[in-house]
């Protein structure tokens, strides 16, 4: 079988499934939803409707975008509480003080250029936002970031479901290869650093035990103390 009926991928990927997995891997960022994307623009690639691509892309970069938007308005509300608030922290306990000096250096060197590109680099969405939230970037700035950074991930990634379903003739397959691919792409560098730090033993950066998001951080690399961070105190 080299096409699953309309039907069929309409029940196995419908469009408000895309959006609620999106918009909450956003949110909560434990969804693989790089991997979603992709799997959803095979099923597309495959089906007879011409507008269905166009339809994935749409749906994914709107809600990436909610998403984005909710999560930094959450943690707004917590950098101007003196009490912080648990999605503050939440944010925090994922960074480690390193990268999130690393990320306000480059944010206050090139802008939302930064913020822009954060959606593509592997581990790179939340110590870029936590880095805005510090800064004290206004809701509106950060949209205009936001908004670019969204189209170009749905983009990324609806491109290698393309690949992957060009590739096969059966749906499944594509699915699969594209799944493996993102895969890679989004936990490759976080596996690589765990290794280097295991093999470096413990002579290695004391982080305090905090992790970023994914696993490791792309933003990794020599950089100028910034300070202590600006919400330290802040608790949720």
């Amino acid at each position: 079988m080299s096409q699953l009926p309309s039907e069929s991928a309409q029940q196995a990927v419908t469009y408000p499934s895309l959006f609620l997995l999106v918009a909450l891997g956003a949110l909560v960022p434990v969804v693989p939803t790089g991997a979603v994307v992709s799997s959803a623009a095979v099923v597309a690639f495959h089906q007879t409707a011409p507008l269905a691509l166009l339809y994935i892309f749409v749906v994914a970069s709107f809600a990436a975008f909610l998403g984005d938007i909710s999560l930094y308005w959450l943690g707004r509300r917590g950098v101007n509480s003196k009490n912080g608030s648990r999605w503050l922290a939440a944010l925090e306990r994922r960074v480690a003080d390193d990268t999130l000096d690393q990320a306000q250096r480059k944010l206050r060197e090139h802008g939302v250029t930064v913020l822009v590109l954060s959606r593509l680099v592997p581990a790179g969405r939340i110590p870029v936002m936590l880095a805005c939230l510090l800064s004290r970037w206004s809701t509106m700035r950060f949209i205009k970031g936001a908004l670019p950074a969204c189209l170009a991930w749905a983009a990324t990634y609806q491109l290698i479901g393309i690949l992957g379903g060009s590739l096969f003739n059966e749906p499944w397959e594509g699915v699969v290869a594209a799944v493996a691919l993102t895969v890679l792409i989004s936990g490759g560098p976080a596996v690589w650093r765990r290794l280097r730090g295991q093999g470096k033993g413990t002579g290695g950066k004391d982080t305090g035990g905090k992790g970023t998001a994914n696993g490791g951080s792309a933003l990794d690399g020599p950089t100028p103390a910034d300070g202590p961070r600006e919400s330290d105190g802040h608790q949720a």
